[in-house]
């Protein structure tokens, strides 16, 4: 049999040269958050985080801006906190790289001017002691891991050992992480989150040998070492006050000792932070204490990066509120719009006919789940899904329920007029009789299908206003309007029949809710903004941004309003 041919060195070290280069910049970590652009010959670079482009700068000098050292390199100010921990690490590496390098020669009296190093020739015995291996031709150089992109990058290049591992040892693997999150009780959803994958690539970079952090280690170093990162981008935060504004969020709760607690937000356009926890159990909690409180974050974030607070409407927190717009000038106060609507749903849900098909409601869902054979005859229905229970706090989940209710008829229906529930001792009962002869009538129904359908706007602007993926400022006041106008037109434009229901909505708008900077951030929203069959009918939306305008700067009101014209 011929032996296969094998190339010469030759040829190999020079393929091997003309790509060593290529190879060398392209595995680069950095490349992972940078793109190349070639235009008439000349290469330019752009951060995918900050969207700055630079030219004929090269990788390193890339990776210096992503690290954020100071220099004559501008630091990129959206770089995430481990891309730039990343960054600063392989520097450090290289860095250190060079300097032991440079040992070297010195020690062994290298010169640069020499034709070829000179190396010892080094034998040593292998692991397993079945010969000698030779060291001749080699020099001690820094990490090659520095100049390549972790193996557990996507996209990567595998070890041959990992793509000759086949599906068991995966799976292997797999079982040994599935085994510890069941019996940990740890939530599947935790996959889901930005650190779960980074976790596994650090433990694969260490190698086998690596052990996890014990009790003491998480509960003690590793957390002030993670306090200190999450310290470090509350800072960086600032910076982004200063450009766009942000919003002091103040949250009062009880929690189950019975302790009184202020929760302090900061919001800005790159999100939400969680500045401080107070306990004001002790504190009297009247007007002054609390702007005194307030006063002291404010301080901490700097005045003038503020622009809005929003508090509770307790009558102390509307107080404290007042007193530090009369101290902040540049400060607007207003409600919390999700309690807000809350009130309004408490409101409306006093009303005596609907408190009346609540309390109906109620003995249906309350009848159903206290008998554990009826809930299983449900369950075996297509397409069945547990029935809303009101909540005891969130008066919106009183309309929610009724809806859920609204869409379990047919299947009430049905479990009552079946012959599982006639022949049961359940239709012998007294108040379960009571409960059939609600399933069974459609009047009820028909009320329910009614109320749900005329609050179904006022539960959607909640949802809108109490969700935190964005800023919901620019759509409440034109949800409020909306929300007014689909009762009037449920009730078909009768005013004894929508009355009711739109002066405790006006009412709680009008003398609570309602701010001028509700008004201004409509008029400013371009979804309002170009629609003029709504924003010319409501001319008071002007009026209240050049007054919160007014209220930031100082500016005649001429100017300003020949400025808002030409915008």
């Amino acid at each position: 049999m011929k032996s296969a041919s094998v190339p010469s060195n030759e040829h190999a070290s020079t393929g091997s040269n003309a790509n060593s280069s290529s190879v060398k910049a392209k595995c680069d970590p950095a490349w992972d958050h940078v793109t190349e652009e070639l235009k008439y010959g000349k290469s330019s670079y752009k951060c995918i985080h900050c969207g700055k482009s630079y030219k004929e700068w090269g990788i390193n000098r890339m990776k210096i801006h992503l690290a954020g050292i100071k220099g004559d390199v501008a630091a990129c100010m959206g770089v995430p906190y481990d891309v730039r921990f990343q960054m600063v690490e392989n520097l450090k590496g290289i860095s250190k790289s060079k300097e032991q390098t440079k040992k070297d020669q010195e020690a062994s009296n290298y010169s640069p001017l020499e034709d070829s190093p000179k190396f010892e020739d080094v034998q040593e015995i292998t692991p397993r002691g079945r010969g000698l291996r030779s060291n001749l031709g080699k020099r001690k150089v820094g990490n090659i891991d520095n100049y390549f992109a972790p193996r557990t990058t996507p996209g990567a290049q595998p070890f041959i050992k990992s793509a000759l591992a086949g599906k068991e040892k995966k799976w292997r693997v797999d079982m040994s992480i599935a085994r510890w999150m069941y019996d940990a009780c740890i939530p599947i959803n935790a996959v889901n989150f930005s650190y779960y994958q980074p976790m596994f690539n650090a433990v694969a970079s260490y190698g086998p040998r690596y052990r996890g952090p014990n009790y003491h280690a998480l509960r003690v170093p590793l957390l002030r070492d993670v306090k200190r990162e999450v310290q470090l981008i509350v800072d960086s935060y600032h910076s982004y006050w200063a450009n766009t504004s942000c919003t002091i969020m103040a949250d009062g709760w009880t929690d189950t000792r019975h302790r009184t607690l202020i929760n302090f937000l900061v919001y800005c356009p790159k999100g939400i932070i969680f500045i401080r926890s107070v306990d004001a159990s002790n504190l009297v909690k009247d007007a002054i204490n609390l702007s005194n409180l307030f006063d002291e974050i404010i301080s901490w974030a700097g005045p003038a990066n503020i622009v809005h607070l929003v508090t509770d409407n307790a009558a102390n927190y509307v107080a404290a509120g007042k007193i530090v717009c009369g101290k902040y000038r540049n400060i607007s106060w207003s409600p919390c719009a999700a309690h807000c609507l809350n009130l309004i749903f408490k409101e409306i849900g006093k009303m005596d006919h609907i408190a009346k098909l609540a309390k109906r409601a109620s003995k249906i869902t309350m009848f159903i789940y206290n008998h554990v054979a009826l809930q299983a005859w449900l369950r075996t229905r297509k397409n069945w899904t547990e029935i809303v229970r009101p909540g005891p706090t969130r008066f919106a989940t009183t309309f929610i329920a009724l809806g859920s209710l609204k869409e379990h008829k047919h299947d009430l229906q049905a479990l009552v007029t079946s012959k599982f529930y006639v022949e049961s001792r359940y239709a012998k009962d007294k108040k379960a009789k009571t409960v059939v002869k609600i399933i069974l009538d459609n009047q009820f129904w028909n009320d329910c299908h009614v109320i749900v359908h005329i609050m179904s706007s006022l539960i959607r602007l909640l949802r809108i206003v109490d969700s935190d993926e964005k800023s919901a400022m620019g759509c409440v006041y034109d949800g409020m309007y909306k929300v007014i106008d689909g009762i009037k037109k449920n009730f078909k434009d009768k005013k004894r029949l929508w009355e009711p229901y739109v002066n405790i909505i006006k009412d709680r708008w009008d003398n609570q809710f309602y701010r001028d900077i509700h008004a201004a951030a409509y008029w400013l929203n371009p979804a309002f903004q170009y629609n003029s069959s709504t924003l010319n009918k409501r001319l008071e939306t002007q009026s209240a941004v050049i007054d919160v305008i007014e209220s930031k700067v100082s500016v005649g009101r001429l100017k300003l309003v020949e400025e808002l014209k030409l915008f």
